[in-house]
């Protein structure tokens, strides 16, 4: 059965004390959110820096994190690795916690040879192993693999591939793909510029680390395309697009975890070798979101 994997998820960040993980600091930053009407958390994602976290760290934040979460919040884990096997290992070690879905990036390291045959052939074996359903991860700026449009239509028909999250920002694979696909098939978006036309194009919602730093905002833009009240959603959509730019592009990790220490969550520093972020770039962030009143009085 597929999971009902709808509206906004926030891709959450993972909390480092000296180079540590700090389970108190992220179990604090989930209570927070709690209280906003997100769809649920993303943990071990892009977003959190999953692949410099090992194994051990990263099962205590999902217990971690199912201790905490509210029970209206589902839970999706990054569960990729490079091979088929290990992540179906890993995949299956998450779904004993009882998280509600894994998504699985595409394999990268060997490029050239991931083509559709090899990529289906991955994802087949993994979704017909698995006890949870899994989401395809296309994020070909960070594997340089793109999925390809007719594979997603194609894994749509299985019982456990509940959806695709597309942070590629090609809108055009979006209008391609999401009337071909199976009806309980969830696209979800992972780009925050993006999130009003792709729910217009069919979209189900989004994975962000735009929800974030603005959690109430998103929910809010998701809520006001749902009531059909299209022309507030997009001067909403228009008033996050800079703080979008510069926590998901112009300053990556080190710029979302400035803008949290700063809207009242924790954000500390990104592991090494990501390095900390400019003077330039923590005044660009505080006048954003100066403008955007989210500033921690």
């Amino acid at each position: 059965m597929k999971a009902d994997l709808v509206g906004i998820f926030a891709a959450l960040t993972t909390p480092f004390i000296q180079t540590k993980i700090s389970l108190e600091e992220f179990k604090e930053n989930i209570e927070k959110y709690n209280t906003f009407d997100l769809a649920g958390y993303v943990i071990l994602g892009s977003t959190g820096e999953s692949v410099y976290l090992t194994d051990e760290e990263s099962e205590k934040l999902v217990v971690a994190a199912k201790k905490i979460a509210s029970a209206d919040k589902k839970i999706i884990i990054g569960t990729a690795r490079e091979s088929t096997e290990i992540t179906l290992d890993f995949t299956q070690r998450m779904a004993a916690l009882g998280i509600d879905a894994a998504l699985i990036r595409t394999p990268s390291y060997f490029t050239s040879e991931m083509n559709s045959q090899a990529l289906k052939k991955h994802y087949l074996t993994i979704a017909d192993k698995t006890e949870v359903p899994i989401l395809i991860y296309n994020i070909p700026q960070y594997t340089g693999v793109s999925v390809d449009k007719k594979l997603i239509i194609d894994l749509s028909s299985h019982p456990k591939i509940a959806g695709l999250k597309d942070s590629s920002g090609n809108l055009s694979f979006l209008a391609e793909v999401a009337p071909k696909v199976n009806q309980d098939f969830s696209i979800l978006l992972g780009a925050g510029d993006l999130m009003l036309p792709g729910l217009l194009l069919g979209a189900k919602g989004g994975i962000l680390r735009l929800a974030d730093v603005a959690p109430g905002l998103c929910a809010q833009l998701y809520k006001l395309f749902l009531e059909g009240r299209i022309e507030e959603a997009r001067q909403l959509q228009l008033a996050l697009a800079p703080l979008n730019k510069a926590i998901a592009k112009s300053y990556g990790i080190a710029g979302l975890k400035y803008a949290l220490d700063l809207v009242g969550y924790f954000g500390g520093l990104p592991r090494s070798p990501l390095l900390p972020l400019t003077p330039e770039g923590k005044k660009e962030i505080e006048s954003i979101l100066s403008d955007l009143g989210l500033l921690k009085k």
